[in-house]
């Protein structure tokens, strides 16, 4: 593998970038990316990180499980665009993302998925809308695209989303009883992923699996680790070769994570077969969701649902139990900001009723706060995008087809030139209200075009709903025995401790 030099040792194009610009700053102002007219600059021109200092910084450094962080550390470095060291092509502002997302490729393709497909060859599942490409998965989209993507189709989900979200309070409730103070809930984002996995899994299967009753039902904490240890793995996976999975733990633990997954998800889909079929016998009407439509007025073969059903469910659970994790705690923390939000959930909807679809999906603070928690915290801090069909021309350099792009969106929802003070929570960044907003691909954490992510609006409707309610009946306070709450990177980005939180009861037992 061809080296740039030793780990101590940058280019001077990077160095002079470093120096000139200080150790502090996120800025993608390094100056006219394409200032050479004469010859077109191709990949061999960009700054490049070698092999040997990626490793030294991922273990040496400490940023195995701070990838995030690693991106700003090496944008401050090599400036806007550089090759990263496993050869792929790293950009990190908002312009030159916007450029790769924007190429008009039919066919999307997300990089390399071999590990997750890998899974699926061993156990002769189907490959699902994260791990399908060409057309294959452009017909699967189309098939997954209904009743699921269009708002429309998201806001007749409403009721269903709207009863797991009653008893989610009912749970918190509870769950402030049993803690010593009589309001504090332990561990959030637990509660979240039970949350998140009842509502995606009363659309996807039509039934509720009783994940918010007092006692949990079994295997659904199993389920909840199993995504855990799947991501945990994924990245010590996927830099060490393949003779070593049977002398390091990672493989195996990569694969019994996917295993848990996987079982746990083709049981729901089992169950339901049988009902569908026992209707079918009974020469009754079959009438469903999302899944009954799926086995019955779809040609997809049953691995393919296994495949694609299990994928949608993971994405479903795990996007917005973290989301609404870094929500609670940044409202928790800047109580302006939550007193705020009150304010506009207690004056648009009757304190007696519980909001609509329709009317969570028109508050616009409501709104920013959830993106505003996904630019600070998006769930997948980094993605990648192969133009397989042309050559493509990115920040005045020329790449050849098949070139690999790895799309750093943390150090792009943190760009200085894109927003002021990218560390700060600032929901009202993204108002319409006359204000100048921010680069519309500034934060992207659903993707953009086709590939964007199939569940988006089902996902924002969840964390409108509950969000809304939480705040209406609580107060959230930090729990003062915490320390400093920080993020790691397991794939997607988490709290690097249990987060509690104190539910103060704003005195509304008998609202809605």
């Amino acid at each position: 593998m061809q080296k740039s030099g030793s780990w101590l040792q940058l280019c001077p194009t990077a160095l002079a970038r470093f120096c000139s610009r200080g150790v502090g700053s996120t800025s993608s102002d390094t100056g006219p990316v394409s200032s050479f007219k004469d010859k077109p600059r191709t990949v061999e021109d960009l700054p490049h990180v070698s092999f040997s200092e990626m490793f030294y910084r991922m273990i040496f450094q400490g940023f195995y499980n701070r990838v995030h962080e690693l991106q700003i550390y090496e944008k401050r470095l090599y400036g806007p665009i550089y090759r990263d060291g496993l050869k792929s092509v790293s950009v990190n502002t908002p312009k030159l993302l916007e450029e790769i997302m924007r190429i008009n490729d039919k066919f999307p393709s997300r990089g390399d998925m071999s590990m997750w497909k890998e899974y699926r060859d061993m156990r002769g599942f189907g490959y699902g809308p994260f791990t399908e490409e060409g057309e294959k998965w452009y017909n699967l989209r189309m098939v997954l695209n209904k009743r699921m993507l269009h708002p429309k189709d998201s806001v007749q989900y409403g009721d269903i989303i709207n009863d797991v979200v009653t008893d989610f309070t009912k749970r918190v409730y509870y769950l402030r009883q049993c803690s010593p103070t009589g309001d504090l809930v332990t561990d959030i984002a637990n509660e979240f992923y039970c949350f998140s996995l009842e509502g995606i899994s009363s659309i996807l299967f039509e039934t509720r699996l009783g994940c918010l009753e007092k006692e949990i039902p079994a295997g659904t904490q199993d389920f909840i680790n199993a995504i855990a240890q799947m991501f945990s793995n994924t990245l010590a996976v996927s830099l060490t070769p393949k003779w070593a999975r049977q002398i390091l733990p990672y493989w195996g633990r990569y694969i019994a994570g996917w295993e848990g997954i996987f079982s746990f998800a083709k049981v729901l889909i089992d169950k339901k077969m049988e009902v569908i079929q026992q209707r079918v016998d009974n020469h009754q009407d079959v009438e469903g969701e999302y899944l009954t439509y799926l086995l019955s007025r779809t040609q997809m073969s049953l691995p393919d649902v296994y495949g694609s059903v299990t994928e949608l469910l993971l994405a479903g659970v795990d996007t917005t139990s973290n989301t609404l994790s870094w929500t609670l705690h940044l409202l928790s923390t800047h109580p302006q900001i939550q007193d705020r939000l009150y304010k506009e959930v207690s004056m648009l909807v009757p304190a007696e009723r519980i909001p609509s679809a329709a009317e969570v999906t028109q508050m616009p603070y409501l709104k920013a706060v959830i993106k505003e928690a996904l630019r600070m915290y998006p769930v997948v801090p980094i993605n990648a995008r192969v133009m397989t069909e042309k050559e493509v021309t990115i920040g005045g350099y020329q790449f050849p087809k098949n070139t690999p792009f790895l799309l750093c969106h943390y150090a792009i929802s943190h760009d200085e030139d894109t927003f002021s003070e990218p560390f700060t929570f600032k929901p009202e960044r993204w108002l319409r209200d006359g204000r100048e907003r921010p680069h519309p691909f500034g934060s992207i954490p659903f993707g953009f075009g086709v590939r964007g992510c199939v569940g988006r609006r089902i996902a924002e409707l969840e964390m409108y709903m509950v969000l809304f309610r939480l705040i209406r009946l609580f107060e959230i306070k930090p729990d003062p025995t915490m320390g400093e709450l920080k993020c790691i990177s397991r794939t997607v980005l988490i709290p690097d401790q249990p987060v509690n939180l104190h539910f103060v009861d704003r005195g509304c037992e008998n609202t809605a």
